[in-house]
Formats: C-alpha cells, sequence, structure tokens
C-alpha cells in the first residue's frame, strides 16, 4: 500500500530536499537543486522509479519518529520482538558535493535489517551504471549524473538494485553515505558522518535559536514551521520554492498534479512578513533581492513565477512513465502557468517592497526603480481580464482579487512617494487608485447576497476576497467585509475549513473537486482576530495545527472527509500562513494589522 502524503517527513540542505516514510523509505530527492531530475521517485510510482529503504526484516511492532528538537534531523524509532533500533536521516549542509547521511543505531537486542537501494535517474526513467571504486564504494553514473555510496556493510546487485542484510545489536552502529556529483568530475571525497550530524546539528538549533518569537504556546509549532520555511530556501540565491515536489495530486485519482518547485511572487508579502515576524531579517532581505532579481526587466515581461535562480523558461510537459501518487495522472514537470496573465503579482511585489521599507531592511534604490516601473506598466494593463490567483485554465476574467491588488500596487506607490520621499506621479497614481477601489465597490459587491463576488458580476465566492481587509482595502469592520466572510463561512466551508472557490464553476477543461486549501483557512482566521472575534480564531487556529502530521508539516490541501493530507507538500505557503496567523494571534500588531494599514482604505 502506497504511503499517505502525511507519511513523509522532510530533509534536506537548503538547495534540494528529500522525502523519508514512516516506513524508512527515502521516496523523493532530486539532485543537486529542487527543481533537477529526480533520482527518487517512488513518491509517484513505485520502487523501480527509485527508492532507499533501511527498515527491521521482521514485523515491526512500533514504529515512531520526530525530528531532533529544533534541526532537520529526522529520527524514527523502530520497535520488533528483537530489539529496537533508531534511524537517523539528515543531509548536511552542503560543501563541495550534496549529502544524504543514513546512520542505523542500535538501542536494545539485535534486530536484523535490510538495505534496498534503486537508483533511478531522470525522474525514474534512467538506469544508471554501476561499479565498484578502489576503497570498496559503489558508484552510479547516468548520463551528467553521478552517485556514490559508503556503506558500513557489505552490498550487492540483485535486479537492477542495490541490497544488503545485517544485524545491529545494541550501541553498534552503521553509517551510508550517498554523495551526488557530476559524472566528468572524479567521484567525490567521503565525508565524516560523525562530524557531519555534529555540523548539522549546531547549524540548524544555531538557526532556530535566532527566533524571537520565544516559546508560548505555539512556540513549537512556529519554530517547525521556519525551519521548513528555511529547508525550501535556495541558499545560492535567497530563492524560496513553493513546495519540494511535483504533480502530489490535490484530488486523489484526478488531473489538478502541478510541479510547485518554483518561486511565486505571490508568496512574497506573506513570507516577508513571517520570516521578518520571526526575527530572520537576512533571509527576508535575501527574498527581498531575489524578488527584485527575478522581476527586472521589462515590465510587461514580468511573470508569476520563476527558478530557483531567476530563470523565466519553465515550459511543462508530462512524464507518462510514471503512474502518479496513488495513480494520480499526468504527472506534470515545469509550469505552464508561469505565461499566464496574473494582476494580482504587481500588488503582492509592491506590497512586499513597502513593508521592506517599513520594517527597515536594508534600503534598495534599485527596488524602487522596478516598482515605478511595475507601477507605470500597470496603468496600461490594471483593467484587462486575468487567470487569477488561482491561475484557471479557462477564459481571463475580471477576478476581484486581481483588481484589488492592482489597488495595492498604486496603494503603496502612493505611499512610497508620501511617507518615504520617493519620485513619482503621486497624483497620478492616487487618482487610478481611487478610480479602482470604486470600480471594484461597484462591480464586485452583490448586494442581495450582501458579499463580494468572485468577478465582476459573478455568481462564486472565492476565499481570495479575505484578502481585502488584510491588504487595507476596506476596514474588517465594514459590513461589506462582514458579509464576505460570513457567505463564504457558509458556502466554501467543509467542516469549518475552506475551499478556495466552486472548482466546477470555474475551471474549462479541468475535473471538479479538491480538498480545502489550507492557507485559505488561516486567511479566515486573520479576519476573525482583526474582527476582534479572538475565541473563534483561536479555536479555528487550533484545529488547523492539528491537522499537521506527526512531526509537523503541511501540505498544501486537506480532504476533511477522508482525513488526509493533498497537493505538493511541504508547502512553504501554508507553513507562512501558519506563522503570520499565530503572530496575529499574539502580537497586538501582527502581520494582518501591518499589512492592512491604509488611510485610503474607503467605506463608501
Amino acid at each position: 500500500m502506497q504511503p499517505r502524503i502525511e507519511d513523509y517527513a522532510l530533509i534536506g540542505d537548503c538547495e534540494t530536499a528529500g522525502l523519508v516514510g514512516r516506513n524508512g523509505s527515502l521516496d523523493w530527492l532530486c539532485w543537486p537543486r529542487f527543481d533537477s531530475p529526480a533520482c527518487f521517485a517512488a513518491l509517484l510510482g513505485g520502487k523501480e522509479h527509485g527508492r532507499w529503504l533501511i527498515a527491521p526484516t521482521g514485523e515491526i511492532a512500533r514504529t515512531s519518529r520526530a525530528y531532533r528538537r529544533d534541526t532537520l534531523i529526522l529520527e524514527t524509532h523502530f520497535e520488533t520482538a528483537d530489539g529496537a533500533v533508531l534511524l537517523s536521516d539528515f543531509m548536511p549542509l552542503r560543501g563541495a558535493n550534496s549529502d544524504v547521511v543514513r546512520r542505523v543505531t542500535g538501542l536494545s537486542g539485535r534486530v536484523s535489517m535490510c538495505f534496498d537501494l534503486t537508483i533511478r535517474f531522470d525522474y525514474g526513467r534512467s538506469v544508471p551504471w554501476m561499479s565498484r571504486l578502489e576503497d570498496g564504494s559503489l558508484r552510479a553514473i547516468a548520463g551528467p549524473h553521478m552517485l556514490v555510496l559508503k556503506s558500513d556493510i557489505a552490498v550487492r546487485g540483485k535486479d537492477l538494485s542495490t541490497v544488503g542484510e545485517f544485524v545491529i545489536g545494541r550501541g553498534e552502529k552503521a553509517d551510508f553515505i550517498l554523495t551526488y556529483g557530476p559524472s566528468h568530475l572524479p567521484p567525490p571525497p567521503p565525508i565524516d558522518p560523525e562530524q557531519a550530524l555534529a555540523d548539522t546539528e549546531a547549524y540548524w538549533r544555531g538557526w532556530a535559536g535566532r527566533c524571537t518569537l520565544g516559546e508560548g504556546a505555539w512556540g513549537d509549532a512556529v519554530r517547525r514551521s521556519l525551519i521548513t520555511l528555511k529547508a525550501l530556501t535556495y541558499r545560492p540565491t535567497g530563492g524560496i520554492v513553493a513546495a519540494a515536489t511535483t504533480s502530489l495530486p490535490e484530488l486523489i485519482g484526478g488531473e489538478r498534479n502541478w510541479d510547485y518547485r518554483f518561486c511565486w511572487l505571490r508568496d512574497a508579502t506573506f513570507t516577508l512578513l513571517a520570516l521578518m515576524g520571526g526575527g530572520y531579517y537576512d533571509e527576508a532581505r535575501d527574498w527581498r533581492d531575489w524578488l527584485v532579481r527575478a522581476a527586472a526587466g521589462s515590465p510587461s515581461q514580468i511573470q508569476i513565477m520563476y527558478g530557483l535562480a531567476g530563470e523565466r523558461d519553465l515550459p511543462e510537459r508530462i512524464l507518462p512513465w510514471l503512474p502518479g501518487h496513488a495513480g494520480s495522472k499526468p504527472v506534470r514537470i515545469g509550469n505552464a502557468a508561469a505565461d499566464q496573465l496574473q494582476l494580482d503579482v504587481f500588488g503582492e511585489v509592491a506590497d512586499a517592497l513597502h513593508m521592506a521599507r517599513k520594517s527597515a531592511l536594508a534600503p534598495s534604490a534599485v527596488a524602487w526603480q522596478l516598482e515605478r516601473a511595475l507601477t507605470e506598466h500597470l496603468e496600461q494593463v490594471w483593467f484587462l481580464p486575468d487567470e487569477g490567483i488561482w491561475e484557471v485554465r479557462g477564459p481571463r476574467r475580471c477576478f476581484t482579487h486581481s483588481k484589488v491588488m492592482a489597488w495595492v500596487a498604486f496603494d503603496r506607490a502612493v505611499k512610497a512617494v508620501e511617507g518615504f520621499g520617493l519620485e513619482g506621479p503621486v497624483a497620478r497614481w492616487r487618482a487610478l487608485r481611487d478610480r479602482i477601489h470604486a470600480e471594484v465597490c461597484d462591480n464586485a459587491y452583490d448586494a442581495k447576497l450582501g458579499s463580494f463576488m468572485q468577478s465582476y458580476g459573478g455568481t462564486e465566492l472565492d476565499a481570495s476576497l479575505l484578502l481585502m481587509p488584510l491588504v487595507g482595502f476596506l476596514p474588517p469592520d465594514d459590513p461589506r467585509v462582514r458579509g464576505t466572510v460570513e457567505a463564504i463561512q457558509r458556502r466554501l466551508a467543509v467542516d469549518g475549513l475552506l475551499l478556495r472557490y466552486d472548482t466546477g464553476a470555474t475551471d474549462d477543461g479541468l475535473p471538479p473537486g479538491e480538498g480545502a486549501f489550507l492557507a485559505c483557512s488561516f486567511w479566515l482566521a486573520d479576519n476573525l482576530v482583526l474582527q476582534g472575534r479572538y475565541a473563534e480564531a483561536q479555536s479555528l487556529f487550533e484545529q488547523l495545527l492539528a491537522l499537521r502530521n506527526d512531526v509537523g508539516l503541511l501540505a498544501e490541501e486537506y480532504d476533511p472527509r477522508a482525513r488526509r493530507m493533498l497537493g505538493n507538500f511541504p508547502q512553504a505557503f501554508s507553513h507562512v500562513a501558519l506563522v503570520n496567523t499565530a503572530l496575529n494571534l499574539t502580537r497586538m500588531a501582527g502581520p494582518a494589522e501591518q499589512r492592512g494599514e491604509s488611510e485610503s482604505a474607503l467605506r463608501g
């Protein structure tokens, strides 16, 4: 039986990441970067597509796992009739090469263990050529890729895999190190696993120790989310991927399977606020600087997402040889949504740079030059229909959220001139800001329902409307905002968790159906905080925390009826939303109030 999404835990080195199941199987790993072809792809297929299993051979009486406190070192305890062992998995912060270290430690008795390694490059398609090196290590090569296995046990080839058996007694250890390198270079030198473990633990504990949020009721959950966000950061550039995986389904057996191993501009402000709220200003600055570099160039060519270093060409294609997670096809790599028109990204970029200025990040003249150029281009296109925040693959329309975020772009540009002394045509921007505000209130509000709608003249609700008070478009106590929140709770909630929208009514060419989108449910809690409904907000927040898996991770979505996670994993947007809602509940001026400050938020 294939593990569920929530059965996995994350390891990583801030340049790529792997997913380890409860059963001791490493089923997903892309080397040398998050977006590289996978050499372990069992997550989207089976063993034959690449995996690395280390586990007891006999019946397992009990399995438990946890991260070492405030680290990304995963520890899995296996108990059998013959004794108990500990499997420790981690990726040292990268030096010249990238490594996965797996250590088995005997805790009691003597336990028989199995070792089963299937290496497949190119997303499970390419079988490598295996050879033995002079020091006894095993080398796998296919095209430009090379993996070297250093093992404390004897291993042998079997059915295009590498297998071995060993017995581990109390106090004994067995180490296994898999190292990636380019195939045209000499094999990488081995690392010292003991030193690597000590260094990795010191790094993560030192990083977590910089958190300024304290302990509190939710301290562990917030720190784990921040550690996850750091693990999804591509250290060389500061870019943050949306998730470590591709094509994990939003509906089991469905077609909504997308590649999330890229960096979305839309995540910018939420991510910036979460990092700064935790005291991580260096990471916030690196993210801001990545954002400026990625979006640099002709404003008419801005994309909604980019590669880890700002790459723009992200062609989407299907991998027909992979059956997909739980039979959910197709498996896609690349993302065609990069070519969509999504006007809200102008507002997200402007808001992120505005929050950076307000929070006294080191000023950037280039950032204002970019923001001004984007704002001037937006003057020419803000009124166009687009694909919207949810990247619908149907006809363009005037999505309310897109127009609200166009308003945000002009609002933040006005504030940059009025509040920070920057130069720009403030009178023209102020007039456009007011015009868009009036247009949205006239065309997107349904007086009969007492709610704003997903698009102009539309009949569907959309959870992105919850962002209207969070960005300062209208005050949280405005009757139209209250009515919108209530309507969303009535029509989009499933067991208290929110769907993004009615997928059957909005998307053309895709079958309906998906789970509750977790970030939207956190936004609902933020709205409840702004409305002074703290008990309801806290109850919803606790409900969302209970959805995390046993090691504190969240996917993109959750199926309340099947009680399982859906979508790519772990999802940065979900963890960013968790951090920001925790801040909103515990601080007098949390991210929602900071972001929503707007002297120009009109009530009429």
